[in-house]
């Protein structure tokens, strides 16, 4: 067992750019020192994880975690969630489901699927910024993983 360590990429899964920049920042500002590594939508995030498309050449990192946004262009959080909770090679990966809906029926199903948490992003910066700090502490400090591969 063990935690995610600070040599191990995270996986941001965003096609907001604000988005991406609020957490990016958050992430760094709760001296998180992990590499980063961001995916627009669920295609690209597919060619990362398996090596393929822009990445082919790449050999990318596998992620110790994943931040999903769920609505994204193209295949949406939900379809990627899925695909990586049914891969074997992923599917001990945290997924941490990072959107802006509450909505009941959403958070259901991503369970269902094998998400790890669901966060609904806060409206204003500073509870997004103790949100991120939230989930570096438990994620990061506190929650013990089983060791797979690295």
């Amino acid at each position: 067992m063990s935690n995610i360590t600070s040599s191990q990429t995270i996986l941001i899964v965003e096609d907001s750019d604000e988005d991406y920049e609020v957490t990016e920042r958050a992430l760094r500002d709760s001296n998180l020192a992990n590499p980063l590594a961001r995916c627009e939508d669920g295609q690209e995030t597919f060619d990362y994880l398996y090596g393929e498309g822009q990445y082919a050449n790449d050999n990318p990192p596998k992620p110790g975690i994943i931040l999903l946004d769920l609505n994204m262009p193209g295949i949406d959080g939900r379809k990627v969630l899925k695909k990586i909770k049914a891969d074997a090679r992923f599917k001990e990966i945290p997924v941490v489901v990072l959107t802006t809906s509450s909505d009941e029926r959403d958070i259901e199903e991503c369970y269902r699927m094998g998400a790890n948490t669901y966060i609904a992003k806060p409206v204003d910066m500073d509870s997004f910024m103790q949100a991120i700090k939230h989930l570096k502490e438990y994620w990061f400090e506190i929650a013990i993983l089983p060791k797979g591969e690295k």
